[in-house]
């Protein structure tokens, strides 16, 4: 097939998606693939589902689309209020954008310009993790840190304005004899030495995956981290920034995913599981108290995209929300996460090149090594994420890769993110077929 378009990946023809239904996609062929990823934790109500389709139809018959710097939309309003009623603390604004990296984005620009009107214009510093993804804009992928992703854009990036402390990461950085709870501790200090370290007169954020998404894929938090981590945040005058882009909107069990971390941070970005794929979307959560020293300052909110709140893009994310909320899905995905944890765990708890599998919620990760024992991860060449991927995509399964997991250079992990309205008979499908593809991806690698 010629394209013109300028693929992810121009070296193998992909096929053409044809339709979908439920938690199956279907190709030109006629061929099914279980959607075991959501595509990138995107799709948590699957595909075809007709309360969406219907809500995006009647917005169409109204009123697709007005510039926001002229009018506003009832969906865009009725979508804010729910989002911040339903918000961990005291949310009283939300900016709207087309996906995860313009959120976060907005995110970064509200921190700064916040402290701008409070009279605080030393504040611009943001820090961040090693191994975390925040974005693919020039901005986002500096404050993220994933070594190969970074690699070629380097000499484009913020460097004087933004610092890196380790990621929070049981797996790889706990310590023998190390308590959760201790460790949680530890790794959140990492940030006040870093504030000290840079100044805290100039530290405008933090900015964290709630739980850690395509870099080191679906990692928790250690218990207590985040708590110890808004205690820093509150001593030395930093925002706190949590990008739940994959986590969030229920994909971890709760319709935020630091509702179980006990937190309540200054800002969320979220966006893939808010649309479930139905149209692009993300928003940006900020609470009363800084949305205030812009509404009562200058009034003025210093940013803006051409289409923030599109309004068949907010009906359609709307219709989402009230479908998890009428078909009490939340329940379901803690139920079938568990299911999920337990099937792989029986499956691969003793493999001996399945390092770690770890989530939250039908959040799962799958960390693979070479040596079990010492969890020396495989060589970076033998790419073995990107291998099963093609492996379970032949098989009829699509789950979302990632190299770099240890070390930002070696690692690989699979992110299995599947519909909240996931069957269990599905989910032994599932974990069946990525049964299968790994034995075949190991008989070639060993």
């Amino acid at each position: 097939m010629t394209t013109h378009i300028l693929h992810r990946q121009t070296k193998t023809p992909m096929p053409v998606i044809a339709g979908g239904e439920g938690v199956f996609l279907i190709d030109d062929r006629g061929k099914r693939y279980l959607d075991g990823s959501g595509g990138a934790a995107v799709s948590c109500l699957g595909h075809g589902h007709p309360k969406i389709i219907q809500a995006i139809k009647d917005q169409l018959d109204k009123i697709a689309f007005a510039h926001t710097g002229f009018f506003t939309n009832q969906p865009a309003e009725d979508l804010a209020d729910r989002l911040c009623q339903g918000a961990p603390g005291d949310f009283g604004r939300v900016i709207f954008a087309a996906g995860g990296s313009e959120a976060v984005e907005a995110a970064l620009k509200v921190a700064r310009q916040v402290h701008v009107e409070r009279g605080d214009e030393q504040r611009s510093h943001i820090v961040s993790r090693r191994q975390s993804y925040h974005g693919a804009t020039l901005a986002t992928t500096s404050v993220g840190y994933h070594a190969q992703r970074r690699k070629t854009y380097a000499p484009l990036l913020m460097t004087e304005c933004v610092s890196h402390i380790p990621p929070a990461y049981a797996y790889r950085l706990q310590r023998a004899g190390e308590s959760g709870e201790d460790y949680g501790r530890r790794a959140a200090r990492e940030l006040e030495d870093e504030i000290l370290k840079v100044g805290r007169e100039k530290v405008s954020a933090f900015i964290a995956e709630t739980v850690s998404g395509s870099t080191i894929g679906a990692v928790p938090p250690p218990p207590g981290y985040f708590r110890e981590i808004r205690r820093i945040c509150d001593k030395h005058g930093v925002l706190l920034i949590l990008d739940e882009v994959m986590c969030g909107m229920g994909r971890a069990g709760t319709l935020f995913a630091c509702e179980q971390d006990g937190v309540e941070p200054d800002i969320i970005a979220v966006a893939k599981g808010l649309g479930a794929g139905y149209q692009p979307i993300g928003a940006t959560l900020v609470t009363s108290k800084l949305a205030d020293a812009i509404v009562q300052g200058s009034g003025a909110l210093q940013h803006g995209h051409t289409y923030m709140a599109h309004a068949a893009a907010c009906a359609g994310s709307l219709a989402v929300q009230k479908v998890i909320e009428e078909d009490n899905l939340l329940p379901q995905v803690e139920k079938r996460g568990a299911q999920a944890m337990e099937l792989l765990k029986e499956k691969f708890g003793q493999h001996p090149h399945v390092g770690d599998i770890r989530g939250r919620g039908l959040f799962i990760g799958v960390e693979f090594v070479a040596d079990r024992e010492t969890k020396e991860p495989f060589a970076p060449e033998l790419n073995v994420a990107g291998r099963l991927k093609t492996a379970a995509f032949e098989n009829g399964l699509i789950c979302y890769p990632s190299g770099g997991t240890a070390d930002g250079t070696k690692g690989d992990h699979m992110l299995l993110a599947p519909p909240f309205i996931i069957s269990e008979s599905e989910l032994e499908q599932l974990v069946g077929i990525f049964s299968k593809s790994l034995a075949q991806v190991m008989d070639a690698v060993n």
